[in-house]
């Protein structure tokens, strides 16, 4: 697999990263033997989290006895410097480890500065002073304080939203991060599954050579496919960019990335989801969503009660509550 040194650290590590979120939701064996294979396979970097339940439990199962081999990201959203060592104390028995190779604040609502009164980044500096965290990086899904902390030069690696779909603006900060010498982590590379193409996906990002996508990988024959992409990569050729301006025009306007910022919901709506049911219709077998459980689901949004709990935590700053009164109103179409 074709590496890459991880910014201004000193990790080296393949071009391909792992997600760890999707393996929370399969038994430890499937989420063992997926997460060997990706090392095996020349995935070496593994991007998790302490808020994903299970997920950093699963990599200290999958690589025990293996440490050195792999690079482990993980991040902490704690408000206060005790929870975040509270937090780090728990990554690392998770992951039978002493220390997490990088540590991301997880997307705050402000960029934690050396000196600040919330005490977070020196509370950090000290965690990497004792060994516990070799790098410090952050996780964004805005671009001001993305652009704000990679230029701070205090963070060595940056997790951000970057995808065929993204922006100029959003785009933009792939060079920010080279010229800073910022390691990348593209999140929502397939934007929470709505982007089916993962073909497409994998050769947009690939002309990025600082850029390492992390994949939600959940089962076996999705890893397949992207260590297939590394052995033969696809070209970004007429004929991608023709599928990617054909995703670009469809999937164009306000639509839901399923970070899940937004829950819980008080009305139980699994907002994810149904604010973006219209797509997974479209791009995903349809019967599922068809059935009692989802007509249910898809109910719940007429007791939607415009508390704002959504809007006011949506990273992307959508009128929630609005898509989820399109979405409703289609999928009845649907049904009819």
């Amino acid at each position: 697999m074709d590496q890459t040194i991880f910014g201004k650290t000193d990790l080296k590590v393949g071009r391909t990263g792992f997600g760890c979120i999707p393996i929370q939701r399969i038994p430890y064996d499937e989420s063992t033997a997926i997460l060997r294979r990706a090392y095996e396979g020349g995935v070496t970097c593994y991007d998790t989290a302490n808020g994903y339940t299970t997920s950093e439990e699963r990599i200290g199962i999958a690589f025990e006895g293996m440490r050195d081999k792999v690079v482990i990201c993980t991040k902490s959203g704690a408000g206060t410097p005790d929870a975040l060592m509270a937090n780090l104390e728990n990554s690392l028995k998770m992951m039978k480890t002493d220390y997490v190779d990088v540590l991301q604040f997880h997307n705050p609502s402000f960029v934690p500065m050396p000196g600040g009164e919330d005490g977070m980044y020196d509370c950090l500096k000290k965690a990497q002073q004792q060994g516990k965290v070799r790098h410090i990086g952050i996780s964004a899904h805005k671009k001001e304080p993305a652009i704000e902390a990679v230029k701070s030069g205090l963070y060595a690696v940056l997790q951000f939203p970057i995808s065929y779909l993204s922006s100029a603006e959003e785009l933009a900060i792939i060079e920010l991060c080279r010229e800073h010498n910022v390691g990348l982590l593209a999140m929502k590379a397939l934007c929470g599954g709505i982007l089916n193409n993962a073909k497409a996906a994998f050769a947009f990002l690939r002309q990025y050579e600082n850029v390492i996508p992390i994949w939600g990988i959940q089962k076996m024959d999705e890893l397949e496919e992207f260590l297939r992409y590394e052995d033969n990569a696809p070209a970004l050729d007429a004929a991608v960019l023709k599928e990617i301006e054909a995703d670009k025009a469809e999937l164009a306007g306000s639509f839901c990335r399923a970070c899940g910022y937004c829950l819980p919901c008080p009305a139980q709506i699994p907002i994810p989801m149904a604010a973006r049911m219209s797509f997974l219709m479209g791009r995903m077998p349809s019967e599922r969503f068809l059935q009692d459980e989802w007509q249910e689901n898809m109910r719940r949004i007429e007791d939607c009660s415009d508390c704002g709990n959504c809007t006011k935590h949506c990273p992307y700053e959508l009128d929630v509550p609005g898509l989820l009164k399109e979405q409703r109103a289609t999928y009845l179409k649907n049904l009819a």
